[in-house]
């Protein structure tokens, strides 16, 4: 893409009060952006409201001149640094598909992941102990089957999700994640999410429709929902309260098509009545991430079976022996904290190396 086309494109989705459905309009109406600027005020008053079309007929201000300036030594700072446009060949296939695709997507990564199948990993920011734990481990063992993970690192679920998808890449899984971001690319939201951020932006991927330096604002974070059900071919929420932005994550992906996933909870629990509310309205029970597997129609990679077991777990599976054990005989076989174990058995037990049995109760499988 040539400059001139590059900054017709950033200038038509930079221009308040132009939304990704005004700019597909008049797509749909002029072709290439570059058509749009030139077509003149008359022509696009037929269009767009009198001040608007003057907007567009005028050259650029000050102001959107030094935001294309920005982007473009964006761009240069890095080879992994892109722009992609709905006329770019690398634009996701899958999102191109959808009702709402953003006209422009600011990418920092590993482009290759968007035509990967992928699956959508949601849930709560208030994410419990054993939600988060469920979120990292189904991510981990789902990215070593070749699905790339995507959330939109927020605290909680979606954070464990990323976490899990990273550890699957330690173990030697292609797959990765991508985090969809309700800020500019640049931008690492929450504060705390730093370190996690610069993580997938080396080894995943960075996405956002939202412009260079994008702060955090409210109202963003449910548009972006739309950009994590469109990229997946299913999404599974893990916990999620009955007012949550899952729940429309979950909508979204239902209207494009795509399968929903939840996984039940505690029926005391706030963060589970979402997930309920979904499996009742026809989502699909989820326990194990074969479960997502054989949905998908997705064969795990053989790698993955015969992944080497971290020494943690080499160590856990010694004690259980081949006898069934419970969760309070282990932790004092072990010395460990209970909840710490509870973790590492749910690991064990989505990657078939245990069972789960009546009684809280675990026994070894090989």
């Amino acid at each position: 893409m040539d400059p001139a086309e590059r900054d017709a494109w950033l200038r038509l989705t930079l221009t308040p009060e132009i939304g990704p459905s005004t700019a597909r309009m008049l797509l749909a109406a002029y072709g290439l952006p570059e058509a749009i600027f030139a077509a003149g005020r008359a022509s696009l008053a037929r269009h767009l409201p009198g001040p608007l079309a003057s907007v567009l007929a005028a050259p650029p201000q000050a102001t959107m001149a030094a935001a294309l300036r920005a982007t473009e030594r964006w761009l240069e700072l890095d080879p992994s640094h892109a722009l992609l446009t709905l006329a770019d060949d690398d634009y996701p296939p899958l999102l191109l598909s959808t009702a709402d695709p953003p006209p422009v997507l600011f990418a920092a990564g590993r482009r290759e992941l968007l035509r990967r199948p992928a699956l959508a990993v949601v849930g709560s920011r208030s994410a419990t102990q054993q939600g988060a734990a469920n979120a990292e481990s189904f991510a981990q063992h789902l990215a070593r089957a070749g699905l790339t993970i995507v959330s939109g690192l927020a605290l909680g679920i979606d954070a464990a999700a990323h976490r899990g998808a990273l550890k699957a890449l330690d173990d030697g899984a292609d797959a990765s994640t991508i985090a969809v971001l309700g800020t500019g690319v640049d931008v690492a939201y929450p504060a705390s999410n730093r370190a996690l951020h610069e993580s997938i932006r080396r080894r995943g991927l960075l996405l956002s429709e939202f412009a260079l330096g994008t702060p955090g604002i409210a109202h963003n974070f449910p548009r972006r929902n739309r950009i994590i059900a469109g990229l997946a071919r299913g999404v599974l929420v893990v916990e999620a309260a009955l007012r949550s932005g899952s729940l429309i994550t979950a909508r979204l992906a239902a209207e494009a098509g795509r399968e929903v996933f939840a996984l039940p909870g505690s029926i005391h629990s706030p963060t589970a009545r979402g997930c309920h509310r979904l499996i009742k309205e026809g989502a699909k029970l989820v326990e194990s991430a074969q479960d997502v597997l054989d949905e998908l129609r997705i064969e795990a990679q053989v790698a993955d079976s015969r992944a080497p077991r971290p020494a943690a777990h080499q160590e856990l599976l010694a004690a259980l022996g081949f006898d069934p054990v419970d969760l309070d005989t282990l932790a004092a076989r072990t010395g460990r904290d209970a909840g710490g174990l509870a973790a590492e058995l749910l690991e064990l037990e989505l990657a078939q190396d245990i069972e789960r049995l009546p009684g809280n109760r675990y026994q070894r499988l090989r």
